[in-house]
């Protein structure tokens, strides 16, 4: 089995070397351990540097996963043109544009 090894990235060469003086303790049960000292060994790291690299992974996919919008190519058409050529503003929205006013100038 070939093993590839990993580059830090253009962004991670970048940052400064920041010093590993945080903790993070938690608790597991015996098999989730084995697992994870599997995994580790499998891919040739300690458990510590594993379970960090994993982690911190998770965690950029769940931060881009709230902070992007993927749209349809119909969705994008939709919303481009409406950036584009936006509607006159109706009564209602006129409405919420006085209050709006109202509300900010009165603080």
């Amino acid at each position: 089995m070939e093993r590839k090894l990993e580059r830090p990235d253009k962004e991670q060469r970048r940052r400064p070397v920041e010093s590993r003086s945080e903790r993070l303790d938690v608790r597991l049960t015996r098999t989730q351990k084995e697992l994870l000292q599997r995994a580790a060994g499998l891919t040739g790291r300690g458990v510590s540097d594993f379970v960090v690299k994993s982690a911190l992974d998770r965690a950029e996919e769940t931060i881009q996963a709230h902070e992007i919008i993927e749209l349809s190519e119909r969705d994008a058409r939709v919303l481009f043109e409406a950036l584009q050529n936006p509607p006159k503003p109706n009564e209602k929205l006129r409405e919420a544009m006085r209050r709006h006013r109202e509300d900010v100038e009165m603080r």
